[in-house]
């Protein structure tokens, strides 16, 4: 009995020594291989921080205007009987645009008229009959103020028959034609739209906090997304002197010219504004910056690492920067990263501190400080 169980403890002592061994040999293989893969060089894209020549600027977007705009109706009503304009007409201001039927207002200012002619006479013969001193001075007073009545309803009635004519108010551009001959007219109905559109305003918002670094004429451009690749250059003409409270943004004007009539009213516009003088500022691709809630950094390629054979290579080292202003693909570095450092444009996810990288750069991200849309 004592032999079996000599003979069982040693054969389960052999088989418990036999895992314990594989265990520790599969550990020391795992070990191996992640110290391996840990040294194993990460192919990334790079490029050397260079500085360039900067220009502040404020971008805001922002709504054309007409410098002249209104919607043309009358302030009377009545059938339409004729119309002297087709829609998308050039206009000068005072040209007839449309009338009202007007014959009773007419007769009825040729009946007032002739009262006032009466009143006239009566008034010039009260006069002389005063000389003679055969009629009273309240006579004469009774028929002066009834001739000044008569003439101020001379002058409602023509201002009533004016009033059935419409005029251009200024220079302009017809829109479309919204009534027809023989229609009839409430007051105020809209006829057409006149815009004088050259010049043409564009009206946008800026932060308070740029109220300081603008000021009247102070040049801007404007894009315009149906004129692609196409800038259009202007002044600041107005600013307005009230912040707005909910927003906190002023409002600002500026007048660009439009000579091809090509802007129009109600257009949506991006618009640029130079601030400041040009500063020289380091500038990488905005892809070489990784932005986390604990800061931006940037990963430098050093070349005082070591790799896994223990030979000099090139290794990444996590650097934390301050980040300024944008353009295009452009951001600028203001603290960080010096001129001629080498920062990694792409493949950041797979990096840290130490890693060992190769650098390839036969397909690197843009970096171009005005980028265009090019069709393919």
């Amino acid at each position: 009995m004592i032999k079996r169980m000599l003979i069982m403890l040693i054969l389960v002592g052999a088989v418990l020594g036999g895992l314990f061994g594989f265990k520790t040999f599969v550990n020391g293989k795992i070990k191996e291989a992640m110290a391996g893969m840990a040294n194993t060089p990460q192919t990334v894209s790079a490029t050397k921080a260079e500085t360039s020549e900067w220009q502040p600027k404020i971008d805001a977007v922002g709504t054309l205007r007409a410098v002249r705009g209104a919607e043309l109706s009358l302030e009377v009503a009545g059938v339409v009987e004729t119309i002297t304009f087709q829609s998308g007409d050039e206009v000068k201001a005072g040209q007839v645009l449309l009338t009202l039927r007007k014959e009773d207002e007419e007769a009825r200012l040729q009946s007032l008229e002739a009262t006032a002619s009466l009143s006239q006479i009566t008034y010039d013969r009260d006069l002389k009959q005063l000389k003679a001193q055969a009629i009273s001075q309240a006579v004469v007073d009774s028929d002066e103020a009834n001739l000044r009545n008569a003439r101020a309803q001379v002058a409602v009635q023509k201002a009533i028959l004016d009033k059935k004519t419409l005029r251009a108010p200024f220079d302009g551009k017809l829109g479309l034609r919204q009534v027809d001959l023989g229609q009839f007219l409430a007051a105020g109905t809209m006829i057409a739209t006149l815009q004088s559109m050259d010049p043409i305003y564009v009206d946008f918002l800026l932060p308070q906090q740029a109220v300081a670094q603008i000021t009247v004429g102070d040049k801007v451009r404007a894009k315009i997304d149906a004129f692609p690749g196409r800038t259009f250059e202007g002044k600041i003409t107005a600013i307005n002197p009230k912040i707005e409270t909910g927003s906190r943004n002023v409002q600002v004007r500026a007048t660009l010219p439009n000579a091809d009539q090509k802007l129009m009213p109600g257009m949506f516009a991006t618009v640029e504004l130079d601030t400041g003088t040009a500063q020289r500022l380091v500038t990488l691709p905005q892809t070489a910056v990784s932005y986390n809630p604990y800061g931006s950094l940037v990963y430098v390629v050093d070349d005082k690492g070591k790799g896994a054979d223990a030979k000099p290579a090139l290794v990444a080292r996590q650097v934390f920067v301050t980040t300024g202003a944008t353009r295009g693909d452009q951001v600028a570095i203001l603290k960080g990263v010096s001129e001629g450092d080498t920062v990694v444009t792409s493949g950041q996810i797979k990096l840290r501190n130490g890693v060992p990288v190769l650098v390839d750069n036969r397909a690197v991200p843009t970096n171009d400080a005005n980028p265009k849309i090019v069709d393919k």
